[in-house]
């Protein structure tokens, strides 16, 4: 007798509820192993192998020849379940190990992400998902070359989506990296391939059948991961075991230390300042280089190599301090060989001690800048970054790849509501974590002895110096905290260690933070592989395929464009924040206008799409190619926008493309409306499964 829903429903949760209570149990007895004595290493190896091994035993237990199944995971995932399974391929290396990070550096700039990504779902709950759900296709591009007709519609579909899925998946690979390195001591790069395989085992096998179950767990396990830590830490400064209820308390705690460290008249304040000075004169020298370099050029920088030359010719010659020698000689090496680098060396030296000297930013005051011009442009960017991620939101593929998984409409609306349920947890907790982790570093690690320096910065520091540095600037033998560099990737998987928690927390943690990012990863890997499985080979190149060719072609493009991006991750192109906000711009601008207007206007047409989606796409990946540092062209901003908002750009051109190509032609078919009005209207029939399935 075939199983119902509702007895599938059931039976899943039986499972979970299983599954649950063997991970809580798993981490209790990797408790008891480091209690025992057993290293941190051998511990980091275990948390690393059992997460792959279960996810891999889900996608071996998952595997699939069924299209629909592959594709779709069946159309039988429960709203409960397809919530917390989009909920984990939301809460991606971004949300989990750059959001706090952000937060704390940021502060009050930081909460556009929050706002942005989690309104970004009321957009979808109103305008796409249940719409796409009764449209009843495998993917987005089905749905632009069914709605606007033809070849071209999908093929730019499937353009945008390979484009903004990529970008997007460089940032989870790279916290895969991050991760496996710190805790397994692999060198980055080796770290990158290893976590790869982790991200392979799920979606190679089973296809959106074995990814959304495992996302499922992956949910369980980073949303346990990511309160520990914070709830300890609230505890811990206030006695409230509620961070969100404490985050209040200790902000204002964190605002009266920042007074302090800027008061130049307090003892800590003086200290501060001295270094800042220090920072001051450096990025004077830089830009007295700079000078001299324009006036100068090739012989100026000749002139000053040789002096270096001479002071180590010097050194060696009066008996120096080898330490003195070793950095003369560095400075000799490290010196810029041609004035094109000397000028980016220096540009870079300048910009980096600048801000090293500039007083503590307020955590909580709205836009601080030095003058109303600034405030202005920093109002202007808070806006104009929210837009795009909620714009983004509701366009990315991989997100409304998960609507088509529902077994209908109504569960589609349903899975938005606990999609959003299940981001509010973290999303709610995220600003708490940032505030307690400042105030740990504020109070505890600044005015420490550089001999008493805890075992997490030097942990931290041999992952990669950019995330973690502290250095005795003004040779005080104390930590000031214009002193310490720490990474906002960072901050997230150090909150345990940065809390004196036991080192199985910190494997929890990082657990929790592969949980995210190999989820994310699987379904954008999914979006690709299935973009030009399903919608080129298929739809185009040959419709006549077997399913087992299909399924074939789909898991070797996913195995080409999985290692093809483990290597861009390699370059590291970018932080993780950065590269995840650049995909949202790009999916706003290519898909929202022509999604939107395929639902709700039926005299968008084919050439509309061609033109709105070609324009918004070109426009935003044209700007972030002008403005992004990466590239190296460094054009001036557009109205002072960055580049992680350029949708504000992509997406009235996107807009504008689909209203003047469908003005200029004639209607679409009646054909194609009346597809229109069945996905906007309910109707006797239920939902339209066009692909068969």
């Amino acid at each position: 007798m075939a199983q119902t829903q509702s007895q599938f429903a059931a039976q899943l949760k039986k499972y979970y509820t299983f599954y649950t209570g063997g991970f809580v149990a798993f981490v209790i007895a990797v408790g008891i192993l480091e209690f025992a004595g057993v290293p941190n290493k051998i511990l980091g190896y275990i948390f690393l192998a059992a997460t792959i091994l279960l996810y891999a035993g889900i996608g071996f237990m998952s595997k699939t020849a069924d299209v629909s199944e592959y594709y779709v995971a069946g159309r039988r995932v429960p709203a409960l379940f397809n919530g917390m399974a989009t909920g984990a391929d939301w809460m991606s290396a971004a949300s989990f190990i750059g959001m706090a990070g952000t937060l704390y550096h940021a502060g009050y700039d930081g909460l556009a992400f929050i706002m942005g990504w989690t309104g970004g779902y009321c957009l979808v709950a109103l305008f796409l998902a249940p719409y796409l759900r009764k449209f009843g296709q495998f993917t987005i591009p089905d749905f632009l070359g069914a709605r606007y007709g033809g070849n071209i519609p999908r093929l730019i579909g499937v353009l945008a989506a390979i484009l903004c899925s990529f970008t997007y998946v460089i940032a989870q690979i790279y916290g895969v990296g991050l991760i496996t390195s710190r805790f397994t001591g692999l060198e980055f790069t080796l770290g990158v391939f290893v976590g790869l395989a982790g991200i392979l085992v799920c979606s190679f096998l089973g296809g959106m059948k074995a990814v959304t179950w495992t996302q499922v767990a992956q949910y369980i396990i980073l949303i346990v991961a990511y309160m520990i830590p914070v709830v300890w830490l609230s505890v811990k400064h206030t006695g409230n075991p509620i961070p969100q209820i404490a985050y209040g308390q200790q902000l204002q705690k964190v605002g009266e230390r920042e007074k302090v460290l800027n008061d130049k008249a307090s003892p800590d304040g003086a200290k501060e300042e001295s270094v800042r000075q220090i920072f001051r004169d450096r990025a004077a020298a830089a830009d007295a280089n700079l000078k001299a370099l324009e006036t100068g050029g090739a012989a100026y920088l000749a002139a000053e190599k040789e002096k270096l030359v001479a002071k180590v010719t010097e050194l060696r010659t009066t008996g120096g301090d080898a330490k003195a020698i070793e950095a003369a000689e560095k400075a000799v090496k490290d010196y810029p060989a041609t004035p094109a680098d000397a000028k980016k060396a220096w540009t870079a030296a300048k910009a980096a001690n600048t801000a090293k000297a500039a007083p503590i930013k307020s955590h909580a005051e709205p836009f601080p800048a030095k003058d109303d011009k600034a405030r202005d442009v920093a109002k202007r960017n808070f806006l104009a970054l929210i837009l795009c991620l909620m714009v983004g939101t509701a366009a990315l593929p991989h997100i409304l790849m998960r609507f088509y998984t529902t077994p209908s409409v109504r569960e589609a609306r349903v899975s938005v509501f606990w999609s959003l349920f299940f981001i509010f947890l973290l999303y709610f907790t995220a600003p708490a974590l940032a505030v307690l982790v400042k105030y740990e570093v504020y109070s505890n690690l600044v005015g420490t002895s550089f001999a008493q320096l805890p075992a997490w910065v030097a942990n931290w520091a041999t992952v990669d110096k950019t995330l973690m540095a502290i250095t005795d600037i003004n040779k005080d033998g104390l930590v000031q905290l214009a002193e310490i560099t720490i990474g906002g990737d960072l901050v997230v998987l150090a909150t345990p260690e940065i809390a004196g928690l036991p080192y199985v927390i910190s494997g929890l943690v990082a657990a929790g933070g592969l949980a995210a990012a190999l989820s994310t990863a699987d379904g954008l890997l999914l979006t690709i592989a299935n973009a030009l499985s399903h919608d080129v080979y298929y739809k185009i190149i040959d419709p006549n395929a077997p399913t087992t060719r299909r399924l074939v072609v789909s898991k070797s493009l996913l195995l080409v464009v999985a290692v093809l991006a483990a290597y861009v991750t390699s370059l590291k192109p970018g932080d993780i924040l950065f590269l995840v906000g650049a995909a949202f711009s790009l999916a706003a601008s290519a898909f929202f206008p022509a999604l939107v207007c395929g639902v709700f206007w039926k005299r968008a047409n084919k050439l509309g799409a061609i033109l709105g989606m070609s324009l918004g796409l070109i426009i935003c990946a044209y700007y972030m190619y002008l403005t992004y540092p990466f590239f190296g062209v460094n054009a001036p901003k557009w109205w002072d926008i960055n580049p992680i908002a350029a949708g504000i750009f992509g997406i009235p051109a996107g807009f504008i493309g689909i209203i003047i190509g469908t003005l200029i032609t004639p209607a679409p078919s009646k054909e194609v409306q009346e597809l229109v009005d069945h996905v906007r209207y309910p109707s006797l029939e239920g939902d339209i499964n066009t692909a068969g399935a």
